[in-house]
């Protein structure tokens, strides 16, 4: 039976129409659903729609999203980047990433300020113009709103009002620790990292302005040049003043000091932030002005015409236009609150005030324990845990140490530092004032010399090896030889600095003989370590036997060590406590 037009009723035709608009809407819907990157049904047996570890990338829907605002740069990231060219020297590394981490965060915002300064005064410019942007007033015609702080109807003077926002103060750093411990490396690895501009000066030639010697703000213009004449890219950059005990405050008997506080003197604005004006002057040896094949990728110098590298902090915010090359007679005004000061010194005999202040009427008579050792004045203190030099230490320890009851906890002195310690080395308070961040390092004993020899990036051994590489040849250290060249440089009292010489001596031979020869392997063993016996020099095709030599003399080191290990068991420790050690030897000098 056909059903004709007529015989449907009205109401069915509606109700056909409506089911058939529905199930249209359904299927379209259900197209635009399936064209979507994601689907409900992917995260149904998810508790989450994105997640974020730090130091791995974001996944979920949230992984393509943009991370404006997230920090680029942390302190545990400038740690991790310290620990793969610095052995050891832990709390120095934080120390110094979080003071220049705050540097830069404050840097940061102050060139926020300046740019919401300046969009808010462009917004007024427009106002007085009486071209008012569109997005500035909600409402046409609406009226101004009423001052904040309207004048008081009472009596006296209304208050002062200071639209000032807050003040963030820079925080300068001192380095303290015996020469070859890491102090200048970890300000140039930073410096490099941070793709800012830095410079290095040395305090020694330093005089004060008037006499024979460099001036005092040569330092900043050192950075000035390192910036290629970029004011604004050097006004946020890091300036190192080494060997800053060299300045401190001597007794002339004759004339006056004028390498020590005359030139502290002059450092103290320069430090705390003051206004230099410095004159262009042309090298002879360098160009006027730089390469213009000069590649903006490479890694050779932190700044590239005047701008950032894309890691560093500051790329955001840029550093103005290329700077040609200075001018006959050009002179630039640089300001120096910005610029982040990282002082370092040896301090030698630092150490000595700090335990003569600390154990004065703590130990014995009342009279001042001193260290008449010569030979190591930068010792680290074993003291026993739970005696009395451990509860002084810790009480005047400025930071918490955890401590095993079982072993002896080791104290460097200079973390006792007091600023009235340094006034009494020669600094004046001014000075010391201002570099309110101090960090002492430690030296490095036998085993963190072993370390530096095969752990850091650039480490010694890695260049030797690589340096005989380029003569195809395979040189090879075992650990009895990297132990003794660590007791040799041990010995001479430079630190890391030592390897060097000690490496450069049992290579000598070697890199005389094998570039042009026959010799393809180069073997240093423990007997030749101790000169007894010559470098082993192995031919083409004696690589088995040149693996075998090595595989018998680690086996002979490890069972040495074994057997001495054995040997020794769990016999009393020698060591005895820090401040004993310094009376006997103290007595047996006859200074007590």
């Amino acid at each position: 039976m056909v059903l004709s037009a007529q015989t449907v009723s009205p109401q069915a035709r509606c109700t056909y129409i409506a089911l058939s608009f529905v199930a249209r809407s359904f299927a379209t819907s259900a197209i635009l659903s399936s064209t979507s990157q994601f689907r409900r049904s992917d995260f149904t047996s998810q508790p989450f729609t994105g997640s974020y570890e730090p130091g791995q990338p974001t996944v979920g829907p949230l992984g393509d999203a943009p991370i404006i605002g997230a920090p680029r740069i942390t302190p545990k990231v400038l740690k991790q980047h310290l620990d793969q060219f610095v052995v050891g020297q832990e709390r120095a590394k934080k120390v110094l990433s979080v003071a220049v981490y705050n540097h830069y965060q404050r840097v940061q915002e102050l060139q926020r300020r300046e740019e919401e300064e300046e969009q808010l005064l462009q917004q007024r410019l427009r106002r007085e113009r009486g071209e008012p942007h569109p997005l500035e007033d909600e409402f046409p015609g609406h009226q101004d709103a009423i001052p904040l702080h309207p004048p008081s109807q009472s009596l006296g003077t209304p208050p002062l009002y200071d639209p000032s926002p807050l003040a963030l103060e820079k925080s300068n750093i001192l380095m303290l620790g015996p020469s070859g411990v890491g102090k200048t490396l970890m300000a140039k690895t930073l410096a490099r990292v941070l793709a800012v501009p830095f410079s290095m000066s040395d305090c020694t030639p330093f005089t004060q302005a008037g006499y024979i010697g460099e001036d005092a703000q040569i330092c900043v213009e050192r950075l000035l040049v390192a910036a290629n004449y970029d004011v604004v890219a050097a006004e946020q950059g890091i300036i190192c003043l080494d060997e800053i005990d060299k300045i401190a405050t001597s007794k002339t008997t004759h004339g006056k000091d004028v390498g020590g506080e005359g030139v502290q003197q002059a450092l103290l604005k320069i430090i705390e932030g003051t206004t230099l004006h410095i004159q262009a002057k042309h090298e002879k040896s360098a160009p006027a002005r730089p390469p213009s094949n000069l590649d903006p990728n490479s890694t050779g110098s932190p700044i590239y015409g005047g701008k950032y590298a894309s890691n560093s902090p500051l790329s955001s915010s840029g550093s103005g236009n290329p700077s040609p090359g200075p001018s006959k007679g050009e002179t630039y005004t640089v300001r120096t609150e910005n610029i982040l000061f990282i002082c370092t010194g040896a301090f030698i005999g630092l150490n000595k005030m700090v335990l003569n202040r600390l154990s004065k009427g703590s130990i014995g008579f009342g009279s001042p324990i001193r260290s008449t050792s010569s030979d190591n004045p930068d010792m680290t203190l074993s003291v026993q845990p739970g005696s009395e030099e451990s509860k002084l230490f810790e009480k005047y320890l400025p930071f918490f140490t955890p401590s095993s009851p079982d072993q002896p906890s080791q104290y460097n002195p200079l973390d006792l530092l007091e600023p009235t310690d340094l006034q009494t080395y020669g600094m004046i308070p001014e000075l010391v004032g201002r570099i309110p961040v101090t960090t002492a390092l430690s030296a490095l004993d036998e085993e963190a010399l072993v370390r530096v020899l095969t752990e850091p990036r650039n480490s010694l051994i890695r260049q030797y090896e690589q340096l005989f590489q380029l003569s195809g040849v395979e040189l090879r250290f075992t650990s009895g030889a990297l132990r003794e060249v660590a007791k040799s440089s041990m010995g001479m009292g430079t630190g890391a600095r030592g390897l060097r010489t000690c490496v450069e001596r049992l290579l000598g031979e070697a890199m005389f003989e094998a570039p042009g020869s026959s010799i393809k392997h180069i073997l240093i063993t423990e007997a030749v370590a101790q000169r007894k016996q010559a470098p082993i020099y192995l031919a083409r095709g004696q690589q088995h036997r040149f693996h075998a030599m090595i595989a018998a003399e680690e086996e002979e080191w490890a069972a040495r060590n074994r057997k001495e290990s054995d040997g020794k068991g769990t016999g009393g420790n020698r060591a005895m406590g820090s401040f004993e050690e310094y009376r006997e030897k103290s007595k047996a000098a006859g200074v007590m």
